[in-house]
């Protein structure tokens, strides 16, 4: 039988995306299909450059095109990745931004920026063009751990507008009102000031082309919280708890905040920090300091994802501290942590705006 476009499209449909539970051809992430004789060429477009079921894909359709079409083929499967977005167009400088992910947690000390960091971060080793805000206007952390405390902003022009071009650190884009005060100085500023610092680092920032900005919000429930939902097209909401009862009523509240229908943002899941310790002399044990599986059970119980389970490890807090995240620690167990969890909430993401897309 003569192997023909359609015939490689044919049996590709017997391959699912895993996420979106719909085949590849249907969702069109099958391009550039090429047949000369028993050589298939063919290029799968995912989701996300962070895609934790490449290889699986991978395999799926290579093993389609040999049980389908023919057993002696000899099959080429490029894999390459355009992220999806439900954001509408828009002529502010966040326009070519495709998901705004805050990162949020309803008291201090959990982890928050720690973990928005090494998110970010995480995103752009697996290809994907990212920045941050630190959104913390009272508390601003992230200019540390990304070791560019010394750094401005420069100048940027957007359609003949004055603006700021954001730093640049690990390939990823930052800006933070922690560059506009020093280690001494305190930020006090009323809400309504608050809310207007927090808009001008939004939108008076240049960003160009992203796949991802993750906000670094401040702890809590109030106005920062709220200005950004209604200023900015949030994507999503990460939910950042440690598993100690108090911390998880706060949490709690929330994540009511962002599912009150005026604000109406979706979870896309929540991350239990410092979920237990294990000291370094006694590698096989585990103690839990905080509580054991609060945030898990939370997740269970509010039927969103659970994104990670993160134990507390010194060395953690040691490469926030010297601007330089821990996910940056090639091959040790908690770099590969935070790996699986930027794979873990862009899944969350691509599956939010198939969604939306397929309603």
């Amino acid at each position: 039988m003569e192997i023909t476009v359609q015939t490689v499209l044919e049996a590709l449909k017997y391959v699912d995306d895993p996420d979106l539970k719909k085949d590849l051809v249907t969702l069109n992430m099958i391009k550039d299909v090429e047949v000369n004789g028993k050589n298939i060429a063919f290029t799968v477009v995912l989701t996300t450059p962070a895609c934790p079921m490449k290889d699986m894909i991978h395999n799926a359709c290579m093993n389609a095109i040999l049980h389908y079409v023919d057993k002696d083929a000899k099959v080429k499967i490029n894999m390459t990745a355009t992220v999806t977005s439900k954001k509408e167009k828009d002529e502010t400088t966040l326009r070519d931004v495709k998901n705004i992910i805050a990162v949020a947690s309803g008291k201090g000390g959990v982890g928050k920026s720690t973990i928005a960091a090494n998110l970010a971060l995480g995103l752009a080793q697996q290809g994907a063009k990212v920045g941050i805000v630190d959104a913390d206007i009272y508390g601003p952390s992230q200019h540390i751990m990304f070791g560019v405390e010394r750094e401005m902003p420069g100048p940027g022009d957007f359609n003949g507008q004055k603006k700021m071009s954001p730093v640049l650190s690990y390939g990823v884009k930052i800006n933070s009102v922690g560059f506009l005060a020093g280690p001494n100085q305190v930020i006090a500023l009323r809400g309504p000031m608050a809310s207007k610092a927090l808009t001008q680092l939004f939108y008076d920032t240049v960003w160009g082309e992203l796949d991802y900005l993750i906000v670094d919000l401040p702890p809590g429930t109030g106005d920062i919280q709220i200005s950004l939902c209604s200023q900015v097209p949030l994507t999503g909401a990460v939910i950042v708890c440690t598993p100690q009862d108090v911390a998880i009523s706060d949490a709690r509240k929330g994540i009511a905040l962002f599912q009150l229908p005026a604000i109406n943002v979706p979870i896309l899941g929540l991350v239990e920090n410092m979920a237990w310790f294990t000291p370094a002399e006694l590698p096989n044990n585990k103690y839990y300091i905080f509580g054991k599986d609060g945030v898990k059970n939370l997740a269970e119980e509010l039927q969103v994802p659970l994104l990670a389970q993160l134990p507390l490890v010194q060395s953690i807090r040691e490469a926030a501290d010297i601007g330089r995240p821990a996910v940056l620690q090639e091959n040790t167990e908690q770099a590969l942590n935070f790996l699986e969890l930027a794979q873990n909430v862009a899944q969350q993401i691509a599956i939010k705006n198939a969604e939306v897309v397929t309603v």
